[in-house]
């Protein structure tokens, strides 16, 4: 005999049987170690187990019954009732010591004179039992529990078949009712507590889409205004500086809108709807970068394929950072784009000739002022399942290189 298989069915009648688990009433004893409910079973209990055993001993005395020894019968009361005492913390053991109690009992005492003289607190036990079964345990545990009641009635007293079957419908019928509404009542806390979340997260979100309002949208819309206004702050200013002016507003601009894009998103808290750009923006993209002082070559390498819409936006995005950063570190350099497209996926390599400032080199991913370029773009290619390298070259250069898988199972 498999030894896991008897101690899983053994376990059944302890654990792995609450559905929903039953609520507690503390009482204020003992540092609330009883259950009121727990209480109530015991002092039931005991009750039907007096009367339970004066109604036996009272009928074997007047020869109802075939003389048993009054020790016997306040054995066959306790095995009746007690069970009642652990209905709370284990139904199904409960429930099944209560059927055992009373099939015991019908060995001794014929089951016709058993139950008329003592069926009410038989019933009573045996009904609160099954009751805590209905509430507790699993629906099948529930209906097999039902078919074994009528089940072993039938057997023990036919002409009560009937009757069994009436008291067994009345405790599993409250049963099924509380237990509905136990769960509709779980299901409700469930809610309310997964809409606090979301509501705490919708707050969260309403407030970093503040603080990027009032300041770095301010500041955006600041350096437009300014970028627009001062060519005309001098007479006649080269085309040059009005062309450089020009750029700078176009990009704030630009930055502006996509910072609108994303507060949008915050404060609305669902998908984004606006078209996300790609490389087939690239051109426009690396025509800012050479506006904002660097040169920039793009080449490719493979069978241009269309990619998928997040491979796409995370390249489009990668290239726009490592960009930014050449930029902003390493302004004057020339700047080399490669593209390669293989059948498992886009690599992408940008590389400067001039070393970027020491502040980034020193400090790895973040720069001196707080910046997260280069964790941002790491994260954007480990969301692909891909990988991204950043670093300085042995000439003194600075290279950012990205593999992006096209699928999970080219990641894989």
């Amino acid at each position: 005999m498999d030894v896991n298989a008897v101690r899983s069915f053994a376990a059944t009648f302890v654990t792995d049987t609450t559905n929903p688990p039953t609520p507690r009433y503390r009482w204020l004893l003992l540092r609330g170690r009883f259950d009121l409910v727990e209480i109530a079973d015991v002092i039931t209990a005991l009750i039907c187990f007096a009367a339970t055993n004066a109604v036996l001993s009272g009928a074997n005395n007047r020869g109802l019954y075939p003389h048993e020894p009054a020790g016997l019968l306040v054995l066959l009361a306790f095995v009746i009732c007690a069970p009642l005492a652990l209905r709370t913390r284990i139904p199904l053991a409960a429930w099944v010591a209560s059927g055992l109690g009373i099939i015991a009992a019908s060995l001794v005492i014929s089951p016709s004179e058993l139950f008329s003289t003592a069926q009410g607190p038989i019933v009573l036990v045996y009904g609160l039992c099954l009751y805590a079964v209905t509430v507790r345990c699993r629906p099948r545990i529930v209906v097999a529990a039902a078919a074994v009641t009528v089940g072993v009635a039938a057997f023990l007293e036919p002409s009560a078949t009937v009757a069994a079957f009436f008291l067994t419908a009345i405790p599993l019928l409250l049963g099924t009712v509380v237990r509905v509404w136990r769960s509709g009542e779980l299901r409700l806390a469930e809610q309310e507590l997964r809409h606090s979340d979301e509501r705490a997260l919708l707050e969260e979100r309403q407030r970093i889409a503040r603080e990027l309002h009032d300041v770095v949208a301010h500041h955006m819309s600041v350096i437009a205004i300014q970028a627009e206004a001062a060519p005309y702050k001098m007479a006649d200013p080269p085309p040059e500086l009005v062309e450089s002016f020009g750029d700078i507003r176009s990009s704030a601009l630009a930055g502006l809108t996509e910072l609108r894009r994303v507060l949008g998103v915050l404060r609305a808290g669902g998908q984004n709807t606006t078209p996300q750009p790609g490389l087939a923006e690239l051109d426009a993209l690396l025509d800012s970068a050479r506006s904002g002082g660097v040169s920039v070559t793009a080449t490719s390498s493979g069978d241009p394929t269309t990619l998928p819409d997040g491979v796409d936006l995370s390249a489009y995005r990668i290239v726009q950072e490592a960009l930014s950063n050449a930029i902003r570190h390493a302004p004057g350099s020339q700047v080399q784009v490669h593209m390669a497209y293989r059948p498992e996926g886009l690599a992408l390599e940008i590389r400067n000739d001039a070393p970027l400032a020491p502040a980034l080199v020193t400090t790895g991913d973040r720069t001196a002022e707080g910046g997260h370029g280069i964790i941002g773009m790491r994260e954007r290619a480990a969301m692909l399942g891909g990988s991204l390298d950043a670093g300085p070259t042995q000439d003194g250069g600075f290279q950012v290189t990205a593999v992006l898988p096209m699928s999970p199972e080219d990641a894989a």
